[in-house]
């Protein structure tokens, strides 16, 4: 049986999402690791924007954005749950790479970004205070659609991060990074190329 092609790099937020959806909707992919300084001639044949998620389908098909490959890997995303991640896509990922980049941007200034960003945490936060996700006491999509996102803010100051006071929203970050999903889907593997051993993600 020929499997789908995903294209990958393990640290970035987007492709963890996609593979924490694969991962959950127990589907199998050739896994195929990319590093993004010396990205391979075979992914930017596949998708010449040369950014990760990229999803090639035995029949040709290129799925080239996070949220497409969490639709297709979980026969499409409930409309809430969507929202919740493309209201952070729109309004917490722009600060957040302000924050955590600063110097890419012209008159960047970190803490203002950290500022602007912090609004949207306050709602997550706000939003777990009655219960463990952030849809109900079971973990969704939506929250391993965001929890990458929120683990990179977390990582540039954890020391300022854990000293806030979103109590609720710490905890599920926790819980996230402790989570074995997670962490299963965060192994290393090494650089793909053509000839070496096909990688099939998630291990079977």
């Amino acid at each position: 049986m020929t499997l789908p092609i995903l294209y990958s790099f393990r640290r970035c937020p987007y492709a963890m999402r996609a593979r924490l959806a694969i991962a959950d909707a127990g589907k199998q992919v050739e896994l195929r690791e990319i590093v993004l300084r010396d990205k391979a001639p075979e992914f930017l044949e596949a998708s010449p924007k040369g950014t990760v998620p990229v999803l090639v389908l035995p029949d040709g098909r290129v799925i080239e954005e996070s949220l497409e490959v969490m639709d297709w890997a979980l026969d499409v995303l409930l409309a809430d749950q969507r929202a919740m991640i493309e209201q952070s896509d729109r309004d917490f990922k722009p600060w957040l790479d302000r924050y955590k980049y600063p110097t890419r941007y012209e008159g960047g200034d970190g803490m203002e970004a950290r500022t602007k960003a912090s609004v949207f945490l306050r709602m997550l936060d706000d939003r777990l205070a009655d219960q463990k996700f952030l849809f109900g006491n079971t973990r969704t999509p939506a929250d391993f659609g965001i929890a990458p996102f929120v683990r990179q803010f977390a990582h540039v100051d954890l020391g300022w991060f854990k000293a806030q006071d979103w109590v609720h929203l710490i905890g599920w970050y926790e819980d996230f990074v402790d989570w074995d999903g997670f962490q299963s889907v965060m192994l290393k593997y090494p650089k793909w190329a053509v000839g070496i051993e096909p990688i099939f993600f998630p291990e079977v």
